[in-house]
């Protein structure tokens, strides 16, 4: 095994705005002459698709059959936190999630750790004037935790792909863009790799290397605009992603005619939206893409079902709750029946949405408003599916003002509440791309490489 030594110059990875320090020189140095185990801490962030990207037309690189756009939430409601540490004492790379030792070999770890120390030896090559050539041979030991369920269609691959992808290019000094890597490993973990508004072009390079992740607008582009995660179930879904775009791929009709007819106008539209902060259009197109998605599942054969009944109930919540506020409340029958729908039937394509949702691959709504229509919207769905016990829990991330619902919504809603049917809502905004963390504090491998003991 060859030796390894620490990092002379560690690289600020071109996937966003770093807000932090990686190791500088003279911090590197003296960690040389200090301690045998150098680490780096890391978080990345969850982005949902407003354009959805399901199939693929390569496995092995993981190469869309269309382009996506998506949206980063913040970090400080949903993220992975990553630690890598290298050392020449090290005898075999190792990984833990969530605090439970897993499978190093696992064919996409192995593919994006292949990438990174390639990546690495071909930096300290070229560069001549680098006295410190790092050898790839020199082994990792990876520890990675989420703040929220993995495996419940809260994108939890694409964060965890992307937080590793960035960590790792930090311990081993690597400068490239990592769209390649992180996508080898989640196809959505490269529209992680940057805050904000993100586009993934499925690129025609037959080895993908232009199909990259591109920032649309950063975070800080549309300040009003919230998200509301609302979770049904934090279980594991019972149709993994890869297994269901694989699927979908060899079996729908409808998904080859979304990819090649339908997303690449939406793709454009959704980007128009963002610039313009067009939430009347991106609300529509985000609902409208997500219920294509839905249904493309749908036809692929066996048929694959995300959405289960508290889904559905809360897709009738939101366009009962849009035809309420997309027309005037003068002269509305007190009763419900005919009258909510009659109005619903009423709404035409020029009323505006105040309320967007999308699903991925799983039952958990995500949704879209903007600022002053999140305390109604929360009353709304409070309403509709009360809190059977954890009332003071219920709400979660950014506060949010109590409102109460007027008789005139209420009769609109129309609809018997379901107790427990949303176990919690997450309230959060648009946020940055991964981070750098500097605090040794945060970081999940103690001295000895070792994952540390849970407090």
């Amino acid at each position: 095994m060859g030796r390894c030594r620490p990092i002379a110059r560690p690289a600020a990875a071109r996937v966003g705005k770093a807000r932090g320090r990686g190791l500088g020189s003279r911090g590197s140095s003296a960690m040389a002459a200090e301690k045998p185990v150098v680490a780096v801490t890391c978080t990345a962030p969850v982005n949902i698709a407003v354009i959805k990207y399901w199939g693929k037309r390569d496995e092995k690189l993981i190469l869309p059959i269309n382009s996506s756009l998506s949206v980063t939430l913040h970090q400080d409601q949903l993220k992975t936190t990553t630690t890598a540490a290298i050392s020449r004492d090290f005898t075999e790379d190792r990984i833990w999630l969530n605090g439970r030792e897993e499978d190093i070999g696992q064919p996409r770890l192995q593919a994006c750790l292949k990438e990174i120390r390639r990546l690495a030896c071909k930096r300290r090559s070229g560069s001549p004037e680098d006295p410190l050539p790092l050898s790839h041979s020199c082994k990792v030991h990876i520890a990675s935790e989420n703040n929220f369920p993995t495996a419940a269609g809260l994108a939890s691959s694409a964060a965890g792909y992307a937080c590793l992808a960035y960590t790792l290019a930090r311990v081993y000094g690597v400068e490239s863009d990592l769209s390649e890597v992180a996508r080898r490993g989640s196809g959505s973990a490269c529209r992680s790799l940057y805050g904000g508004f993100v586009e993934w072009q499925m690129g025609e390079r037959a080895d993908g290397k232009d199909s990259i992740a591109r920032q649309v607008a950063p975070e800080s582009h549309w300040p009003e605009l919230r998200v509301l995660i609302l979770v049904v179930s934090a279980g594991k879904k019972l149709t993994g992603s890869t297994v269901g775009m694989q699927t979908s791929v060899e079996t729908s009709p409808l998904l080859r005619f979304r990819a090649e007819a339908v997303v690449p106008a939406r793709m454009v539209e959704m980007a128009r939206c963002v610039r313009e902060r067009d939430f009347q259009a991106f609300g529509r197109l985000t609902m409208q893409d997500s219920n294509q998605f839905h249904a493309t599942c749908l036809d692929t054969f066996p048929p694959i079902s995300y959405l289960n009944d508290t889904s559905r109930r809360i897709i009738h919540l939101v366009h009962r709750f849009n035809a309420l506020h997309g027309h005037t409340k003068a002269g509305w029958p007190a009763r419900v029946g005919s009258v909510s729908l009659r109005f619903i039937r009423l709404r035409g394509p020029t009323s505006k949405p105040p309320v967007a949702y999308t699903f991925d691959a799983g039952p958990n709504a995500v949704i879209f408003t903007l600022d002053e229509t999140v305390a109604e919207f929360v009353a709304a769905v409070r309403h509709s599916f009360p809190p059977e016990s954890n009332g003071d829990k219920f709400l979660q991330g950014l506060p949010v003002e109590p409102a109460l619902l007027s008789d005139e919504l209420k009769a609109v809603l129309g609809v018997d509440p379901a107790p427990g049917g949303i176990k919690y809502i997450i309230a959060t905004q648009v946020g940055p791309g991964p981070q750098v963390l500097d605090d040794p504090g945060a970081r999940l491998l103690g001295p000895d490489g070792l994952p540390k003991p849970a407090a």
